[in-house]
């Protein structure tokens, strides 16, 4: 089955608009979308896809990581180590465009998941650096503005 979802891509006023969060009575009617955007996620070779990107303006985001799926409804970062990586970086809504961005190395999140059931994720690695990331689509922020550096991918003719 084809999906129907549009990666939003920057300049759209969206990807900068504060998400509002999803009340529990919502959450089962999301389970279709959900599922859409892991597909969609996949279809584009990413990692991460937060609910702004497909021009929805609610507090989700699904991340995918080693083979295992995170769905996060209202999240919060809880906790950041003080310790931080410098990590390349891309983003499905900034085709072609890489930087270098500051993260903190370890993260605790809470959130809400598929089922509205609390879930509390404690990561480092690739994971960490996805929940930051898909957290900022949320809040509004894009990589580009914490860049230091940013990047072109150049096709091979």
């Amino acid at each position: 089955m084809q999906n129907k979802l549009k990666i939003v891509k920057y300049p759209e006023k969206i990807l900068n608009v504060s998400c509002r969060e999803i009340s529990p009575k919502e959450i089962p009617g999301l389970k279709d979308l959900i599922e859409q955007m892991y597909q969609k996620m996949r279809e584009e070779d990413g990692v991460g896809l937060a609910a702004p990107q497909i021009g929805k303006n609610i507090k989700l985001a699904v991340i995918e990581v080693m083979n295992e799926r995170y769905t996060i409804i209202n999240p919060r970062i809880v906790r950041s180590s003080d310790k931080k990586n410098v990590l390349e970086e891309g983003c499905l809504s900034v085709p072609k465009i890489f930087g270098f961005i500051k993260r903190a190395k370890r993260v605790k999140v809470e959130a809400l998941d598929e089922n509205g059931k609390k879930v509390k994720i404690k990561a480092e690695g690739l994971l960490a650096q996805a929940l930051q990331h898909e957290i900022d689509h949320l809040d509004g922020k894009l990589f580009i503005e914490k860049a230091r550096e940013l990047f072109e991918l150049k096709e091979d003719k």
